[in-house]
């Protein structure tokens, strides 16, 4: 498959009215990982987030970690999930989530290598800090992988606008502080994030964590260009939802975001 950019992508479906919707799946996790994601695109995202499964997920709460945790054990590794990306049919960009110290095992520009020729479009990487992605992310644009940068709701708008400028893909406004999770409400914090960032830039911003349900995701997005969705979907797939269930799932996001 290619590598569909995603910044251009999300300004021409933006451009169209569409509130935009990126679902996270873990890799890996069971046999059927690679059909969920074709399920999910299927069902409306507009792109999707591979997490790669890391021993010590810093940013991620007990859902996710529950899941690499799962995904290890069955022998996932970064190579093989590579590699199996290369065969998911799907026409929307792949994006993916991964730690610095796999980053680091294989240098930057291996790293950025290996995505591209996997035909994976973007890469976040959450425990990279602005000052120190230099390196990362000069080798991510040279193989025509977008770095998707975190914006936090403590920073000021100095750095915001240092993250907002350096960020490529969209602006990953991160809507709560602490791990990712599902929540009951959507946070105050999410909404002041979005605000802010849409004040300061006119690249896509997309709002994640704690986001968990289509009544917020259309709450966000009423503020932000859309949202993304991790934990609530995870949950599902470890409860056994499959390839059918995860796509209903996605499928009454859209509808959310899409007031239908």
């Amino acid at each position: 498959m290619t590598n569909p950019p995603i910044e251009a992508s999300f300004r021409a479906k933006r451009e169209a009215g569409r509130k935009l919707l990126v679902p996270y799946i873990t890799g890996g996790l069971g046999d059927d990982w690679p059909r969920i994601i074709e399920a999910v695109a299927a069902a409306g995202a507009d792109a999707i987030e591979v997490g790669i499964p890391f021993s010590d997920p810093v940013m991620d709460g007990p859902v996710i970690q529950e899941s690499s945790t799962k995904a290890l054990a069955q022998g996932a590794n970064p190579l093989a999930i590579l590699e199996e990306l290369r065969s998911v049919d799907v026409d929307v960009p792949l994006i993916t989530m991964g730690y610095y110290n796999t980053v680091f095992r294989f240098g930057d520009q291996r790293y950025a290598e290996n995505l591209a020729e996997a035909g994976v479009s973007g890469a976040i990487v959450p425990d990279l800090s602005l000052e120190e992605c230099g390196p990362w992310a000069e080798a991510a644009d040279g193989a025509g992988v977008e770095t998707i940068l975190l914006a936090a709701p403590t920073a000021d708008d100095d750095r915001l606008s240092r993250v907002i400028d350096r960020a490529r893909g969209f602006v990953y406004g991160v809507g709560v502080l602490g791990v990712t999770g599902e929540r009951d409400a959507l946070a105050a914090s999410a909404t002041e994030i979005a605000n802010r960032l849409k004040a300061l830039t006119d690249k896509p911003v997309l709002i994640g964590v704690g986001v968990s349900n289509p009544e917020q995701a259309a709450e966000i997005s009423q503020i932000s260009d859309g949202v993304i969705v991790g934990s609530a979907l995870v949950r599902r797939i470890l409860e056994g939802a499959g390839p059918d269930g995860a796509g209903r799932f996605v499928a009454s996001l859209r509808a959310g975001l899409d007031g239908t």
